[in-house]
């Protein structure tokens, strides 16, 4: 495994943060999801949100994302509120992978790729050298440039990952966000992806993902954001945030936190036969 030292990209400490959530709140027509959240990131840090199935994770990226309109509060993305620029401008900021983003059947990599300078297009703005050179970097960041011509419903889970990735890199926010980035995928390419949300990062952008591997999360993350029932219940540097009761808390689950060795990021260990039913 390669060296997940941290090291996030640097940022005038007189510059706005990168997101800057405020009282907000969103859900559905009587089903509220998630409940006066406040969140700050500075820039070039990756955030990892946790918590139970449910609890809203989702939902407050894609609000962040201006895919699900709050019922109140505010995002700001650079300083500006996300929900007062047009969808254009939104999509210079911010760039968001779903956790099952969809193809067109039958596309190549580099067609996949491409997709991800669409919000730099226009009616007197067509495709040009910087956009090409924005695929072949995003192509090589990836490590996908020898998949270009590749079908992507021919690939790997991992090496499918990579591409949609490539994508979002392409698309040259300085905000990206990611639903799950590792779901699915087995143990070798899930550390491949985090290595490169970590790469994303020290080039000085900032990545916000929802995680549900709670040690992978503490171990590539600089912040960790704990949620339940719609709320923040817990948010800090991982190694000073996840203890036993946060575990309990979050999923009813008695574990015994390790260190790992190398980084003494924290390891949950579930106890056996130790499972609280609430």
């Amino acid at each position: 495994m390669t060296d997940t030292t941290r090291t996030p990209g640097t940022h005038d400490e007189a510059a706005p943060p990168a997101i800057e959530v405020r009282a907000l709140h969103a859900g559905y027509p009587g089903r509220p999801v998630v409940e006066n959240v406040d969140l700050t990131v500075p820039a070039g840090q990756v955030v990892a949100i946790v918590g139970p199935n449910g609890c809203g994770k989702s939902t407050l990226l894609r609000t962040i994302a201006r895919l699900h309109q709050p019922g109140s509060g505010t995002v700001r993305v650079g300083g500006d509120d996300i929900w007062q620029l047009n969808r254009r401008r939104a999509a210079h900021r911010v760039a968001l992978l779903p956790q099952s983003p969809r193809a067109p059947e039958a596309v190549t990599v580099a067609g996949l790729v491409r997709y991800g300078r669409h919000p730099q297009q226009g009616l007197l703005r067509q495709w040009s050298r910087e956009d090409e050179n924005a695929v072949r970097e995003a192509l090589e960041a990836t490590g996908t440039t020898g998949l270009a011509a590749e079908r992507l419903d021919r690939l790997s889970g991992g090496q499918r990952q990579r591409c949609w990735l490539a994508m979002v890199l392409a698309q040259h926010t300085p905000v990206i966000l990611l639903d799950e980035p590792t779901s699915a995928l087995d143990l070798g390419h899930a550390v491949e992806v985090m290595e490169l949300v970590r790469q994303v990062a020290g080039s000085g952008r900032t990545v916000v993902m929802v995680q549900h591997d709670l040690a992978a999360a503490a171990r590539y993350a600089d912040t960790l954001v704990a949620m339940k029932d719609g709320r923040v219940v817990a948010q800090g540097v991982p190694a000073q945030t996840v203890d036993e009761a946060l575990v309990k808390e979050l999923y009813a689950l008695d574990a015994d936190i390790l260190r790992a060795p190398g980084d003494a990021s924290p390891v949950v260990v579930p106890r056996a036969g130790r499972v609280t039913v609430s």
